[in-house]
């Protein structure tokens, strides 16, 4: 039973934290089946690479200094942010390399960087619960730990990577080959300095000072963050806006098709009005497909055809003006669609 509520609260929570993660991106949603991947990764190869690599790293340690406490430095504080950043980053970067056409904006590094973390965080969360907690002190040590690790310590990974998740976006819309790599070496920088910031402050001040302060950085920085993601939101919102304007004149929207395309109020306002209906997966289709198409033509504008941006373009509007009609109660031939 001990295990089973470990990997209950192991798992739990963070597919919750995932599901707050992707509800954020209001306007352009990621593939599910890249989401559930990323998350997989998390879990599983990164996660346990990190359990293989940082307890040999230890051993080593150990082996050479003899010192528990020079040992929990170099791995807490160097080897495990280096380790665990690199094999979380490793799932962003094969999203972008080979979906690249799926990685459009700076939330979409964050919702993949932050997924994946998730992911590791479900099964060291378990780790944790079970072996710190359970093992330790039963089921009293099992919940106090549950509380460590859910909700004093909760958005810690996601936190991290998402660092690096930004830096490989920002480097997507960047031309300058020497940016591209400043952006992304910065964020993965950032990414393992916050990281080994957290897992110091414990080690310098121990006890209830240490476990004060990090939690007062910690929630510090995720607030930022949070706060940086709604700022993401309104500009992806400004550029949803800009970019769709001239499709009311070419006719591909409706005007107030393009006024619903912009606004996350009217967009679930639409979404609801449509629940239960036949004309439900098309609502959500198009709005989906607007996103899509403002964020190719802002990509056309400052990268140029790139892998074929202006044919996407113009698919776009081919499946856009199929479904507008079908919802205005025309006969158009349909492209198959996938609903995310």
């Amino acid at each position: 039973m001990g295990f089973l509520l470990s990997l209950f609260f192991g798992f739990f929570p963070m597919l919750l934290f995932a599901a707050i993660i992707y509800w954020l991106d209001r306007y352009e949603k990621e593939p599910k089946n890249l989401i559930f991947g990323a998350f997989l990764w998390g879990a599983i190869v990164a996660a346990g690479g990190a359990f293989i690599l940082n307890t040999e790293i230890g051993i080593g340690v150990y082996t050479l200094t003899g010192s528990d406490r020079l040992t929990n430095i170099a791995t807490g504080s160097i080897a495990a942010p280096i380790v665990e950043e690199t094999l979380k980053a490793l799932a962003v970067v094969f999203v972008f390399i080979f979906f690249f056409t799926e990685f459009d904006s700076i939330l979409d590094g964050i919702v993949y960087a932050a997924i994946t973390a998730l992911g590791f965080a479900a099964t060291e969360n378990t780790y944790y619960i079970y072996s710190y907690g359970f093992l330790d002190g039963g089921f009293p040590s099992l919940f106090s730990m549950v509380f460590v690790r859910v909700i004093l310590v909760g958005w810690q990974h996601p936190f991290y990577t998402a660092f690096f998740g930004i830096g490989l976006a920002a480097a997507r819309l960047e031309k300058n080959i020497l940016l591209k790599g400043l952006f992304i070496l910065t964020g993965f920088f950032f990414a393992i300095l916050t990281h080994s910031i957290h897992n110091t402050i414990p080690e310098l001040i121990p006890n209830a000072a240490g476990l004060f302060l990090g939690s007062i950085l910690d929630w510090s920085g995720w607030i930022l963050m949070f706060l940086f993601i709604l700022y993401m939101n309104y500009r992806e919102k400004r550029i949803i806006q800009g970019q769709l304007a001239e499709e009311v004149s070419l006719g591909t929207l409706n005007a107030r098709q393009y006024q619903i395309s912009f606004s996350g109020l009217n967009r679930f306002s639409a979404g609801l009005s449509a629940f239960g209906t036949p004309q439900y997966r098309d609502v959500r289709a198009l709005y989906q497909l607007c996103a899509e198409l403002a964020h190719k033509k802002y990509q056309l504008q400052r990268m140029g055809r790139e892998q074929g941006n202006d044919l996407i373009i113009a698919d776009l509007r081919l499946k856009i003006a199929a479904v507008s009609r079908r919802l205005n109660g025309q006969n158009a031939p349909i492209q198959p669609l996938e609903i995310l």
